[in-house]
């Protein structure tokens, strides 16, 4: 039956099948599996620790105040009930494309349309947002070791708080972490994993230190903002745990998926939680809350200078991060590249973006577009401006697993699953209201500016996405 004699709602409803679904005509079918559970694991310890908490105080604690630990609370919380959810759709659908895949099994083309808005907001999004952190750690490096900064022209955007002329660290950063993309995915997720060691390395060094100054005062007035701000920092805060979606992407490399990819989500989760909570918990105890307002660069390492009146652990400490943010942003941008992939593959973008370089196995052309883009926002957007629209790209993701997670469990019961959610159906109905807890408590400017985007990723698939769908009988080979 030709396409044209479907009807709009039949082709907005249509699903990917779990298995043999169709490849749009000049895709590649899948990529080489070549990733581990430890490598996995590290690629969401990478991508999560380091997005968040090397810079994200700052930002946090002045709308929540000591409560700012609640807001890791609720955001974790959020996260792990999300990341159950994850872990079964990964083991009972093991392909690249995380919660887009996911939502194109189970809700329709449209909805996975949607989703993937979503997604590539949120990776590309925080791709630019964690090089821009990265420029105030380089320069606390540079200033410590040799006295040197660059100057504010060449490490901050236009409208920064501190305006500059463009921010050439971070694009800098992207730049490299492009190329060791384009090497390979074995390499990267190589790499990726000795930074991952090094980095917590650094931060437990952090919690020890600070809690050798610790002053139980400091958590007085523990919530001067109520409630309001507690959800509004957790809402902030949540894009720090993005991370737990980019071991989702990783589907089509993955040995044994069913198996790897659950076990990946969960142990991730757990070190990423309960280092969060400590490094907050250390840093708070260190320093009057309203301190953190004006630590916007290099927040963990200034208080360390403080802490031990000198500069070797904030040097450590900077050092630290300096190569682990590196390797957030090498996962951040991983995840977008295969999401880019899975899209082309399925036909809702040109089959170009499903190409692969048959030495590396990699797909280059989206790396390359996804450094373009990332360069674009990085140098010339402030990191204030960033946090937040990742963070509703991320809930909103994260609500569409869950509620996928239950529509396959009644539509499927008989499917395979290397992993089942426990307290089901509870779990994932608390993974909804949790994500949507957070969502009200955004700024209604994020709302308009996330809702446009949507939108014309919607009118995007109307005029040419279901046209090319792999799943038209006529766009077959």
């Amino acid at each position: 039956m030709p396409a044209s004699s479907i009807s709009l709602t039949q082709q907005m409803l249509r699903r990917r099948p779990v298995t043999g679904a169709p490849v749009a005509y000049g895709a590649s079918e899948q990529l080489k599996r070549t990733i581990g559970t430890f490598q996995l694991t590290m690629f969401g310890v990478g991508s999560t620790i380091g997005t968040g908490i090397f810079f994200v105080m700052s930002l946090a604690v002045p709308q929540a105040g000591p409560g700012v630990i609640v807001s890791f609370l609720i955001a974790g919380l959020a996260a792990g009930l999300a990341a159950l959810c994850y872990a079964e759709l990964a083991s009972a659908v093991p392909v690249s494309g995380s919660s887009y895949s996911y939502a194109y099994t189970t809700l329709g083309e449209a909805v996975a349309m949607a989703v993937a808005a979503c997604l590539l907001l949120e990776y590309g999004v925080a791709t630019a947002a964690v090089s821009v952190g990265w420029s105030g750690y380089l320069n606390k490096l540079l200033s410590n070791l040799f006295g040197f900064q660059m100057p504010r022209a060449l490490s901050a955007a236009p409208w920064d708080a501190e305006p500059g002329y463009l921010n050439v660290p971070a694009i800098i950063l992207i730049t490299m972490c492009a190329l060791l993309l384009i090497r390979g995915a074995s390499e990267s997720a190589r790499v990726n994993a000795i930074m991952v060691v090094i980095k917590l390395c650094v931060l437990a060094m952090f919690i020890i230190i600070a809690f050798t100054a610790f002053d139980a005062s400091h958590l007085k007035d523990f919530a001067p903002f109520g409630i309001a701000g507690i959800g509004s920092a957790a809402g902030t805060i949540f894009f720090s745990y993005i991370g737990l979606d980019a071991v989702a992407t990783a589907g089509d490399e993955v040995k044994d998926p069913q198996k790897t990819t659950p076990r990946a989500l969960i142990a991730a989760l757990l070190i990423v939680t309960g280092f969060y909570v400590l490094v907050g918990l250390s840093a708070l105890g260190t320093q009057p809350w309203r301190d953190f307002a004006t630590q916007q660069d290099a927040g963990l390492a200034t208080v360390l200078d403080n802490v031990t009146h000198g500069k070797w652990a904030s040097t450590i400490l900077s050092a630290g991060a300096v190569i682990s943010i590196f390797s957030v942003t090498l996962v951040t941008m991983y995840a977008m590249t295969r999401i880019l992939f899975a899209m082309g593959r399925d036909g809702l973008l040109p089959s170009r973006f499903a190409a692969v370089n048959e030495r590396t196995m990699t797909p280059v052309n989206n790396t390359v577009i996804v450094a373009i883009v990332a360069t674009i926002l990085a140098g010339f957007i402030p990191l204030d401006k960033l946090a937040d629209m990742v963070s509703i790209g991320t809930l909103t993701a994260f609500i569409i697993v869950a509620t996928g997670l239950i529509i396959l469990r009644v539509r499927e019961p008989d499917l395979p699953r290397g992993f089942k959610v426990p307290g089901y159906p509870v779990t994932p109905v608390l993974s909804v209201l949790a994500s949507g807890y957070i969502l009200a408590s955004l700024h209604w400017y994020t709302w308009i500016a996330f809702s446009g985007w949507v939108s014309v990723a919607l009118i995007f698939y109307f005029f040419w996405g279901r046209h090319h769908s792999a799943l038209n009988p006529n766009c077959a080979p």
